[in-house]
């Protein structure tokens, strides 16, 4: 689609505050944004993560959907990073208190792979492409 120019996932969470911190270190760096009812972390040169309260993302749900905080701990998303240095950053993750789930593995797509979840139970995950 070439009308698409830049790229945010939001995260609903249920403490803006604590996410804010857990995201800040592990990712290494302060969010770009970071205002009652957001944050936000460019993470690369078309891409951000946001933060936004379940209850302010609520206001604008209204009552056409279940309310986001209903979900909490139930994995609603995966973020897939790809890094340089796999070893480093699931040990980083487990250090910034990521819940573990899965050891570094090799999946049949052909990556190296670990998953963790945060405190709201969205799953996170740092990979890498074996070499070919």
């Amino acid at each position: 689609m070439k009308q698409i120019q830049f790229i945010e996932t939001i995260l609903y969470v249920k403490d803006q505050d604590v996410s804010t911190d857990f995201y800040t270190r592990l990712f290494r760096k302060e969010p770009c944004l970071n205002v009652p009812g957001m944050t936000e972390f460019l993470l690369a040169e078309n891409c951000k993560l946001g933060l936004m309260p379940n209850h302010g993302i609520a206001k604008i749900l209204l009552d056409k959907t279940p309310h986001p905080s209903l979900g909490c701990g139930i994995p609603r998303c995966e973020l897939y990073f790809y890094v340089n240095d796999i070893e480093f950053e699931y040990q980083h993750a487990l250090k910034m208190g990521a819940i573990p789930i899965s050891h570094i593995e090799i999946r049949d797509w052909d990556d190296r792979v670990c998953y963790f979840s945060d405190m709201d139970g969205h799953i996170i995950a740092f990979a890498e492409k074996l070499k070919i």
